[in-house]
């Protein structure tokens, strides 16, 4: 599966990312064909050689010619659902803007449609998101990671005044992302770059397990002693079709509550998106027999699903770790059988198939209704579903 990994040492911006991916081999004549469906004037884009710190890399420029306005989250919008650039660039480029707006609205106490875009707005942004979507776009990248983001520390001047760094949209934009500071002064992460990486990555972390094709640099403006101001992307294959995510597993120990309350437990916990629940016999203090209750979730589902733990059953406590989860690629697909409708649980890397299971509920019914030995629908189902997925 065709990877692209950023690797954010020195943060991330829009003419970073478009800089990275011509580096990387993404033809600048070609991008400049696709941007031309934009419909839009008076800008030029221009990519040069440079080096930083002695690292060669491409620079890209935006320079606008005339004045520029500011512009709210609809005209944005329209530019894009009006140019003659394929579906699937337009909508990933509007999922862009549509979290860069909701981040503007949080910050400034506004309804989305109330943000007017500044910096943002102008003309060398859309060119910049737009870009750096066509460019994945041309490179058939299907998936996207990176690694923690680099925010830089500091004060910079916007529109708005004096703001910190990171400023509040971009902070904003990176909740939940993993991210850190070399209290290296300035603004290492732009508002274009976070909402970029933020939108299109599936996941931050360590280097991948992939085989790599690629390496690109895009330029930042700034020079440091510190770092080379550049965003690295690395383009390859993934070698481990596996899917990594940071999960959170909640424990308790519990040896004084009535084992029919689990089942119940349970379900509501499910119910409330836990990713896993279950129980394992434990031998606990003084030789009483106990049950170890397991919950493994997403961060942001840690304090409903803790407040069920604490409320359903007689724990005063949990364990809470960070752990590692790796997941192949899966989809759900409706099959037509012999027995009517079912579905299969495909789990895929890229177009290779690695496994089909139908789903369990489906065949339970379908045996019931039908009479017939629960393992015998299993096994047809699964044949049917093998003749019939390509």
């Amino acid at each position: 599966m065709r990877t692209a990994f950023f690797d954010c040492f020195s943060g991330i911006s829009g003419d970073m990312t478009l800089g990275a991916l011509i580096d990387a081999g993404l033809s600048f004549k070609e991008l400049k064909s696709y941007l031309s469906k934009l419909l839009l004037d008076n800008y030029e884009v221009t990519a040069k050689k440079i080096k930083k710190n002695g690292i060669a890399a491409t620079k890209v420029d935006v320079t606008i010619k005339g004045r520029q306005r500011e512009r709210r989250l609809s005209d944005i919008k329209k530019i894009i659902n009006n140019s003659r650039l394929d579906k699937s660039i337009k909508d990933d480029a509007i999922r862009i803007f549509e979290r860069l707006a909701k981040a503007e609205a949080k910050v400034h106490n506004t309804n989305i449609s109330n943000v007017h875009f500044h910096e943002v707005g102008a003309i060398d942004a859309i060119v910049d998101i737009v870009g750096a979507v066509i460019g994945l776009h041309i490179l058939e990248i299907e998936n996207i990671f990176a690694s923690p983001v680099n925010t830089g520390t500091g004060f910079i001047k916007t529109a708005h005044g004096i703001l910190p760094v990171p400023g509040p949209a971009t902070a904003e934009l990176l909740k939940g992302i993993p991210v850190y500071s070399t209290n290296t002064k300035m603004e290492l992460t732009t508002p274009t770059g976070a909402a970029i990486i933020s939108t299109l990555s599936k996941g931050f972390g360590p280097m991948l397990n992939m085989d790599i094709k690629a390496i690109g640099y895009g330029a930042g403006t700034f020079n440091s002693p510190d770092m080379p101001n550049l965003l690295r992307i690395f383009i390859g294959e993934m070698k481990n079709p596996a899917k990594k995510e940071d999960t959170i597993l909640l424990e308790t120990n519990i040896d004084d509550m009535n084992p029919q309350l689990y089942e119940y437990v349970m379900e509501k916990l499910f119910a409330k998106g836990a990713l896993d629940v279950y129980l394992t016999p434990i031998i606990m203090k003084k030789g009483r027999p106990g049950t170890m209750l397991s919950v493994l979730a997403n961060k942001h589902d840690v304090k409903n699903l803790s407040d069920i733990i604490f409320k359903e059953t007689t724990s005063l406590g949990l364990r809470v770790q960070e752990i590692g989860r790796i997941k192949v690629e899966r989809k759900i697909k409706e099959i037509k059988t012999r027995f009517g409708k079912s579905h299969v649980k495909i789990a895929f890397d890229g177009k290779e198939i690695l496994g089909i299971n139908p789903e369990y509920e489906d065949c339970k019914k379908i045996a019931i209704k039908k009479g017939i030995p629960l393992k015998r629908v299993l096994e047809e189902i699964r044949e049917a579903a093998g003749r019939n997925i390509k």
